[in-house]
């Protein structure tokens, strides 16, 4: 019996030694002088203290003096991107309902197919050209202001913002220009407004974008 338990254990030992070492045992004496820090006390089971696994820092490595934050110019990309995608599938919406309603007219046949297909793909890569230049105005007008002010606010969002709407209009003269910088200063200002409402309201959580 003995001889039965101790050829066991020696297996078990074995096999432990093979998938990276045996646990070792500890009493409850031993277990009971291990503190908790929101895990369990350090298990019989496992070659590793659980306490080692709790993470109370943050889970990645910044580079000395680098913000948690991504600045403008990281942002850039993303920003163009994505209004060249939205512009592009406004602008299909927009050629889809345009063309059914001046071929509404015509049977359903390979003309009328391809007028609509024509309609949606000019409207969709013109919406995406004008949104995608908005867009890389901004974000051209946004880092310069932050490089120049060495600072990162809102003042940079409405600043920039102004400065899209006139040079995107500025096709129209003088006045095109003055409406587009009034209409880029209503946009960028409410978009300030909403990043600064919580703490307007004053509300302890708020979130900031760019």
């Amino acid at each position: 019996m003995d001889g039965s338990s101790q050829g066991s254990g020696g297996m078990k030992g074995g096999i432990g030694g093979l998938f990276g070492g045996g646990a070792p045992e500890y009493s409850n004496t031993e277990l009971a002088g291990v503190p908790l820090t929101g895990m369990s006390p350090l298990s019989p089971y496992l070659n590793v203290d659980p306490r080692y696994l709790v993470q109370d820092t943050d889970e990645f490595i910044l580079p000395t003096g680098a913000s948690k934050t991504r600045g403008r110019f990281e942002l850039a990309f993303f920003t163009i991107g994505g209004s060249c995608m939205t512009g592009a599938a406004l602008g299909a919406a927009n050629g889809l309902r345009m063309s059914l309603k001046e071929t509404r007219d015509m049977g359903w046949s390979k003309p009328r197919n391809v007028q609509i297909l024509n309609m949606v793909t000019r409207q969709g890569a013109s919406w995406a050209n004008s949104l995608g230049s908005v867009a890389l105005l901004y974000s051209v007008f946004g880092v310069a202001i932050e490089k120049a002010r060495g600072a990162e606010d809102d003042i940079n969002t409405v600043a920039a913002g102004t400065l899209t709407g006139m040079l995107f209009k500025s096709g129209s003269g003088l006045r095109g220009a003055a409406r587009g910088g009034l209409a880029g200063l209503a946009l960028s200002g409410a978009y300030a407004l909403y990043n600064n409402w919580d703490h307007l309201t004053g509300s302890s959580s708020s979130s900031r974008l760019y």
